[in-house]
């Protein structure tokens, strides 16, 4: 008994011998058909082979394309229900973002003012000499009137409150978010 090998073997030197010359095509065909035999595997566990991996394959395409229609579910929600939330989000923050803009210029005005008038408090102060009439209350510097006469009680100057600001005009009584706010 010869193996399959040695057909292959034997039919392959067939072709490859000088035989004598036959008539054309035919007899090219036939040699190819013989060929084509030696070649091809018999039919069994290599044809099992591949149709389960074609099958495989063809599962792991269908998974492969619901995947993708999930995606294209979720996609289109996503469009469709999420993203105009999320725009009337960023409307709402922006309005916020402008409220906070102008909270802090609001708060750097007032720093402003508060810092010139600190700056009058400290040149009043100093142009009274209340620091000396506070440390005569101290140590009741009543009994040295040799002190008293050096320095006769000045007139007391008025002090004209210069126009800063009215926090009722930046927030006004029923503005959204003060305690006053009226409903």
């Amino acid at each position: 008994m010869s193996s399959a090998g040695d057909q292959q073997r034997a039919a392959a030197e067939g072709m490859l011998r000088p035989e004598e010359p036959r008539a054309g095509a035919a007899a090219e065909e036939s040699g190819a058909r013989r060929l084509a035999r030696c070649l091809t595997p018999p039919p069994g566990e290599e044809v099992k082979e591949v149709e389960e991996t074609i099958e495989e394959l063809l599962r792991r395409l269908d998974e492969f394309c619901g995947i993708t229609d999930a995606i294209r579910s979720d996609t289109s929600q996503i469009l469709d229900e999420t993203i105009p939330l999320i725009k009337d989000k960023v409307m709402e923050m922006n309005h916020i973002y402008a409220k906070v803009d102008k909270l802090e210029a609001f708060v750097k005005m007032v720093a402003h003012h508060v810092s010139f008038l600190e700056e009058q408090v400290l040149e009043a102060e100093k142009s009274h000499g209340t620091f000396l009439n506070t440390v005569c209350k101290l140590f009741q510097c009543a009994t040295i009137s040799s002190f008293k006469n050096r320095h006769p009680p000045s007139a007391a100057r008025s002090y004209d409150l210069p126009k800063l600001y009215r926090t009722e005009d930046f927030f006004p009584m029923n503005y959204v978010g003060t305690k006053y706010q009226s409903n």
